[in-house]
């Protein structure tokens, strides 16, 4: 029966850091540096949220959008933090994830044959929700920009069938930041274009110079922007599943829609851990990012001393590291490196075609861990060198 299924679903593939993480999951001693997610426990007093929501039987629907409680706190949230005023009643959606929202956003405005400029190296969660909608992934090339996308990038390949751009910054899997004056640059151009964007900033939390600023605090740039922000960075609940959405009532209401028949709503006990983590738990962050600094700061100097140059990132909670001059691809050094020394990294490739040539050290993980895995790496250089 498979040869009945649709085409598109058959089409995309299983995301490029699973399939490595197979692999890893071979070396079960092995120093894992690919992972997406903190190391750090949810807060205690989120869980304790959520055990009493449990026990207080907040264990039915909510509202399609959420708690209205929650739609208040993200609101304030998002206003204390970014400058940016939504209204809560008519603005905000709580989705299952952050990957929700980017789904129900791009199924709200794409249609067949329309095209989506993707920033490359890129989160491989984008490209395939694009294919499913029978729209297409157009690259922008930012890999001589230092993973910057640029008015001047996008002017280079924006068309008359293009509906949307992505924004993914902090970005995954490079790190870096649009500065203000880069982003004041940007959406001075896409205020312009008759297109949407959709500003990922997941990880607006851990960024460690300066402060976030979203592109949709720009003249212009409110009407046309899906801000999706979540927990799963910034509090520590990747698995908890809480997105949030924000966008003006006269779009939001059509997204609302298609949230409602997907998965009609959030776990009401994740979303009672949020309302916690939003009011009592809203610099929840702060502890999180200052270690992440630490191993940032660490995690370079190594690698400086190791010979290799690289973009500095300046959020989220990783690297991305050249690896071409070794000779080999980056799957191939990745998996030597595993088999040789038991550390596990991601291949750059699996951030698009336009990844090779790289790879993805995730420092969400401990000193100690980072230490051996910076060790294992200078000795696999050398023996390749």
């Amino acid at each position: 029966m498979e040869h009945l299924l649709n085409s598109r679903a058959k089409s995309i593939q299983i995301s490029g850091i699973r399939k490595f993480f197979n692999e890893v999951a071979q070396y079960p001693d092995a120093i894992s540096l690919t992972l997406g997610q903190p190391d750090f426990p949810t807060p205690l007093h989120v869980k304790e949220a959520a055990i009493d929501a449990i026990h207080n039987d907040q264990t039915v629907y909510s509202h399609n959008a959420g708690y209205e409680e929650l739609r208040k706190a993200a609101a304030s949230f998002l206003y204390e933090k970014y400058n940016l005023q939504y209204d809560p009643l008519s603005e905000v959606i709580i989705t299952t994830g952050a990957s929700e929202a980017i789904d129900i956003s791009l199924r709200s405005i794409l249609s067949e044959g329309d095209e989506v400029l993707l920033p490359v190296p890129v989160y491989p969660g984008y490209e395939p929700v694009i294919t499913l909608c029978g729209a297409k992934a157009i690259y922008i090339d930012t890999t001589a920009s230092g993973f910057k996308v640029t008015a001047d990038l996008v002017k280079e390949v924006i068309t008359e069938k293009t509906k949307a751009i992505i924004l993914p910054y902090p970005s995954n899997p490079t790190g870096v930041v649009l500065e203000d004056e880069e982003l004041e640059e940007l959406a001075a151009y896409l205020s312009t274009q008759d297109i949407f964007v959709i500003s990922d900033e997941i990880y607006s939390e851990l960024r460690y110079n300066g402060k976030h600023k979203s592109i949709a605090s720009f003249n212009g740039m409110r009407q046309k922007t899906f801000v999706i922000n979540g927990l799963s960075k910034s509090h520590s609940m990747t698995g908890w599943r809480i997105g949030l959405l924000f966008a003006p009532r006269e779009i939001i209401q059509h997204v609302l829609k298609i949230h409602q028949y997907n998965v009609t709503c959030a776990s009401t006990i994740s979303q009672a851990a949020a309302i916690e983590a939003l009011t009592n738990g809203k610099d929840d962050a702060s502890v999180m990012r200052t270690e992440y600094k630490k191993r940032l700061d660490y995690c370079s100097t190594r690698l400086q001393q190791m010979g290799i140059s690289f973009e500095q990132p300046n959020g989220a909670f990783y690297l991305f590291i050249p690896v071409k001059r070794f000779g080999l691809s980056s799957y191939d050094f990745a998996l030597k490196l595993l088999q040789n020394e038991q550390i596990a990294v991601v291949p750059g490739d699996a951030f698009s075609p336009l990844g090779e040539g790289y790879i993805r050290i995730s420092y969400a993980a401990s000193l100690d861990q980072l230490k051996k895995g910076m060790d294992g790496i200078e000795k696999f250089i050398k023996t390749i060198s």
